[in-house]
């Protein structure tokens, strides 16, 4: 089985209806393990759009990660996500943030994220559910990554418990 943790957020709409679909559908390819707490974050990048929800989830699955990746996509385009500019708004994102402790890089697909150091939203519901994660042998923590990064955009937590799953 692989352990992965993918990343979620949403900008429009009912913010906390698509990330619990999103996790709804997710459960049908693994198991949910631990799901992190739930934010309110500014836009990265583009800022020029509403906040966003975001949170995290490990999930146990036997998919390899170029199926996993093909996945999460149907699972965004089944919620209505639309193409849009980079960074900007969007019902649903789900990003594979580490497949394992596995270095992955294939047509289209990065593991570890390749800008997760950098992103606070991404980083902190990580810390929520696996603070001494080290994505890669000989690299820092999951909440080293977290102190040391520099983002300054603010996100705030708004539940703690958010998702109801069985393990």
């Amino acid at each position: 089985m692989n352990n992965v943790f993918i990343a979620l957020g949403s900008n429009l709409g009912d913010r906390l209806g698509y990330l619990t679909r999103a996790l709804n559908h997710l459960s049908s390819f693994g198991t949910l393990r631990e799901v992190g707490y739930l934010y309110r974050s500014e836009a990265y990048g583009y800022l020029e759009q509403a906040h966003f929800y975001n949170s995290a989830v490990l999930l146990e699955t036997k998919l390899a990660p170029v199926a996993l990746l093909n996945i999460l996509k149907e699972i965004e385009k089944r919620l209505g996500r639309k193409k849009r500019i980079r960074w900007g708004p969007r019902e649903i994102d789900l990003d594979i943030i580490f497949f394992n402790r596995q270095l992955v890089q294939v047509d289209g697909l990065t593991i570890p994220h390749p800008d997760f150091h950098n992103r606070r939203f991404v980083l902190q519901p990580i810390a929520d559910i696996a603070p001494d994660f080290q994505p890669l042998p000989r690299l820092n923590t999951v909440l080293q990554f977290l102190e040391q990064c520099t983002d300054t955009t603010k996100i705030k937590r708004i539940s703690t418990k958010w998702y109801a799953y069985e393990t």
